[in-house]
């Protein structure tokens, strides 16, 4: 028995528009740093180039995600394409940790032996490439917590704004002082800012696909509300797991009296049974398996 609702997109917030304005804005950027890192010489702008084109990468995969979650269920996909976002935020965490692991290597390389820059130059298009990411991040910052896919695209665009700011101090360093470590020195810091965040993100992501409980649903506090309910003996065969983001399902064996079957009780139990998982832990979809109590000695040993 289990509750019937829409498994598509209804309801879904649409944040495509947002996707494609950034990924235009990061492709414009990434054109500017490679005119830019031509132009000076950088191997700053250079490497920052190379990591918004990871970035434009990134974002196309977020953008055909939202687009593929929004398309209905069918008998073939019963939940349509909703997983898609976490799919696409799973390649784009691991693009990011692959990202920071170079900058850390880089930068350390770059400690022992700084390359020649042109500080002016890193200047003018480090301000350039600046001023785009503030402006994806503005776009973006009203809808960063929807889902794992647009966090993933969030934390794209920080990244490059702070591989900006990295690319700002350094030159101003470098012009000021003739420090030429200083660009090292700063991209090892984006690197260990980068990497926390993107295994978090890569976590949460595999814990979906892993089918893990959701965070914040404890099934032991579950279980006991659901035995708290008249006529319920035992609940077992109790498991959750998230589709993707904000969409958690759940399902369980609930043993009640014989009698439950015979008196038309459990329709109303039903009902009660999924009111508690939607009105005290958020669980909307679910799926109840009512058994008699003297279908005990019956059960195989696995689902006790």
């Amino acid at each position: 028995m289990g509750a019937g609702h829409d498994h598509g997109s209804v309801g879904l917030a649409d944040h495509r528009g947002r996707l494609v304005t950034v990924l235009a804005i990061t492709i414009t950027v990434l054109v500017v740093e490679v005119v830019g890192a031509v132009v000076s010489g950088s191997l700053a702008l250079l490497a920052d180039a190379g990591h918004m084109l990871t970035d434009v990468a990134g974002l196309t995969m977020a953008v055909l995600a939202a687009a593929l979650a929004r398309r209905p269920a069918t008998d073939e996909r019963t939940w349509g394409y909703r997983r898609a976002e976490v799919l696409a935020a799973a390649a784009q965490a691991a693009v990011l940790l692959t990202v920071g692991l170079f900058v850390l290597v880089e930068g350390v390389k770059r400690l022992l032996a700084p390359p020649e820059v042109a500080p002016t130059a890193m200047v003018v298009f480090g301000v350039v490439g600046l001023v785009g990411n503030l402006i994806s991040l503005v776009v973006l910052l009203g809808g960063r917590g929807a889902d794992l896919n647009m966090r993933a695209a969030f934390l794209e665009v920080l990244n490059d704004a702070l591989g900006s700011v990295a690319v700002l101090l350094a030159a101003a360093v470098i012009a000021l002082t003739g420090w030429l470590r200083a660009d090292a020195v700063a991209s090892l810091v984006i690197g260990v800012l980068i990497i926390p965040r993107t295994v978090r993100l890569l976590r949460d992501s595999v814990d979906v696909l892993l089918e893990s409980t959701p965070k914040g649903l404890e099934l032991t506090e579950v279980r006991q509300r659901m035995l708290s309910l008249a006529h319920v003996h035992d609940v077992h065969d109790l498991h959750a797991s998230q589709v993707a983001t904000g969409l958690p399902v759940l399902t369980a064996h609930v043993v009640v009296d014989d009698s439950c079957f015979l008196d038309g009780h459990l329709g109303p139990m039903l009902d009660e049974l999924q009111h508690v998982l939607d009105t005290d832990f958020d669980v909307e979809h679910s799926t109840i398996q009512f058994e008699p109590a003297s279908h005990a000695d019956h059960e195989h040993a696995t689902h006790a």
